[in-house]
């Protein structure tokens, strides 16, 4: 049985929070989807504020410490990845922009990304896609369609007739990253086809 590994990258600040709650949830609808598959799956939930004194270091110094460069490792060589902020002043934190500022700008070239965001209010939701989604496409990453907001109002809500509670956003947005990850390995096997970005979309199967 093949191993995939996941990795979930937080931003959150406090502990507990509901930035890596979110990864948290993420993660396990990815988990559960790939496992249906019959994948075995490692996953491995990254704590940026774990490492925020480091990351610092790193732009004095330009060398990260070998706890970092484990942590940047696991991102780079994970099959599928999930990245979760806090919102501050409409945008992604600091402290997550600035871990992504130390990965080769090559090295998530063409690797599964959901993203993710939480905050006081709706009305930061477009942050996904004004804010996150540009940040990953600049990094030739491929993102995931369905992105997941989830405002302190959103917790334990089920939706409505006109929008999908946060627990089935969550399991559709983990679903579309796991079929990803799971349709990755099998174009990864001829070296010499170059998959257009439209057909890798298309291999998506959503419910």
């Amino acid at each position: 049985m093949q191993t995939l590994k996941l990795v979930a990258v937080s931003a959150g600040l406090s502990s507990p929070s509901s930035t890596r709650l979110l990864a948290d949830r993420l993660a396990k609808a990815a988990q559960e989807r790939l496992t249906e598959q019959e994948y075995a799956v490692e996953v491995r939930v990254v704590e940026l504020r774990d490492h925020a004194v480091d990351i610092a270091k790193n732009f004095v110094t330009g060398f990260p410490s070998a706890e970092l460069q484990n942590t940047i490792d696991a991102v780079t060589a994970a099959d599928g990845v999930i990245a979760v902020t806090p919102v501050f002043t409409a945008s992604y934190s600091g402290l997550f922009k600035s871990f992504f500022d130390l990965i080769d700008p090559d090295a998530l070239t063409g690797k599964p990304v959901l993203i993710g965001a939480t905050g006081g209010t709706a009305r930061h939701s477009l942050v996904l896609d004004h804010a996150l989604r540009p940040l990953f496409s600049y990094l030739r990453a491929l993102v995931v369609p369905t992105a997941v907001y989830a405002a302190s109002e959103d917790w334990g809500s089920g939706g409505d007739e006109y929008t999908d509670g946060l627990p089935s956003r969550i399991g559709r947005a983990g679903h579309e990253l796991a079929d990803l990850v799971a349709a990755r390995p099998a174009r990864e096997a001829d070296e010499d086809e170059v998959v257009p970005f439209e057909r890798q979309l298309a291999d998506l199967r959503l419910d």
